[in-house]
């Protein structure tokens, strides 16, 4: 049945059926309409059609699809009326170059992961339904870029200066490049993920994005606002904050299980020293940056706290991975961060609609 484009649903006549294919192509025909099964998907090589979403081999990529799209929301639905009174008025100069620099980072960081899964990870992805939900995360990233420059704007700050500083801000710029350093290693489009050098490279990139970027330098990195809202300051951008955090817990947790379905898939396991250096460079630079954002602590937070953070936040990434913890003994220095992406959001916006953002409840690791 062809559909009329002036008129969806006017069913058009039947045309005649198409001549039969000539007996000589009967073997391509058979080659090429053979059933996709399941149990012939995988995350990457591969060879089942990559257009046809089912039948799932991983259910559980269409649920996280599923929930995201639960998750609908807008920087415009959140109220920063008190966010720019509180910046010219309450804010004192160090609180200010904390909320000032944690913007800066974010603004280039978004970008950064949304180049990575859209060039780097969705195309080597050989099951639609991991492409779905990732083409989402996509979005999602575009989105939190929308939010930071949302709050720029709001609060009348010098747009050029704060995007600049990832490049002139070592503190800053160590972080960006060194991710970029991980990025650019997977951006080709030709590499061969059955040779096991560039699978290394490959999985060893996904790890960094998913457990360090997305999953510990994301996930501590937005502590510094939550610090200042649980004084009553800067709310309005904190709960902006809190939406992103739950969109990024569903990133870290979404590119974990994909790092440990290709490990088994491909019968790989990490170089232990390979790991250690890339969290031990991940915390060089978390550690440089939570001395430029608090070079003496603000009122309930310093940055050896934020520090100790990101040691423990990235114990709990290594063992979602079954992996090794590359800090042990590593302490929760800030308890109270957890409730952050926990909190079950529910609220009217100017009395406009009332937005649920919900995630099956709390989310646990």
């Amino acid at each position: 049945m062809q559909l009329n484009w002036d008129d969806p649903l006017a069913i058009q006549p039947k045309h005649d059926p198409a001549p039969p294919v000539d007996s000589r192509d009967d073997h391509q025909v058979i080659q090429a309409m053979r059933p996709v099964r399941a149990e012939d998907k995988r995350v990457i090589n591969g060879h089942t059609d990559i257009n046809q979403l089912a039948p799932f081999k991983y259910p559980w990529a269409w649920e996280y699809f599923l929930n995201a799209n639960k998750n609908h929301w807008t920087p415009l639905d959140i109220n920063m009326a008190q966010d720019v009174h509180d910046y010219h008025h309450k804010l004192n100069p160090a609180e200010r170059h904390v909320y000032e620099n944690v913007l800066a980072y974010l603004t280039t960081s978004d970008i950064l992961a949304m180049r990575n899964i859209g060039l780097a990870v969705m195309e080597k992805m050989s099951a639609p339904e991991l492409q779905i939900y990732q083409a989402r995360q996509v979005y999602e990233e575009a989105l939190h870029t929308w939010t930071y420059q949302h709050c720029i704007e709001t609060l009348g700050l010098d747009q050029s200066e704060i995007y600049n500083r990832y490049r002139v801000v070592p503190a800053i710029n160590a972080k960006i490049q060194l991710a970029n350093s991980r990025l650019n290693s997977i951006l080709c489009s030709d590499i061969d993920l059955s040779q096991r050098d560039a699978l290394n490279d490959f999985v060893m990139a996904y790890i960094f994005f998913a457990a360090v970027f997305e999953g510990s330098w994301f996930y501590n990195g937005f502590s510094p606002i939550f610090a200042l809202q649980r004084r009553g300051l800067m709310k309005g951008t904190a709960e902006q904050l809190q939406y992103i955090m739950r969109d990024e817990v569903l990133h870290a947790s979404f590119g974990i299980r994909v790092v440990k379905q290709i490990m088994k898939e491909e019968d790989y396991r990490p170089d232990p020293e390979q790991l250690n250096a890339m969290w031990q460079e991940a915390l060089e630079a978390e550690s440089g940056y939570a001395h430029h954002l608090l070079p003496q602590p603000i009122l309930g937070y310093s940055a050896e706290e934020h520090i100790e953070q990101f040691r423990h936040i990235a114990n709990r990434r290594a063992r979602q991975l079954g992996l090794e913890e590359p800090f042990p003994g590593a302490r929760n220095a800030l308890p109270w961060l957890d409730e952050q992406a926990n909190l079950r959001k529910e609220k009217n916006f100017f009395e406009t609609r009332v937005t649920e953002y919900q995630t099956g409840g709390g989310l646990r690791w």
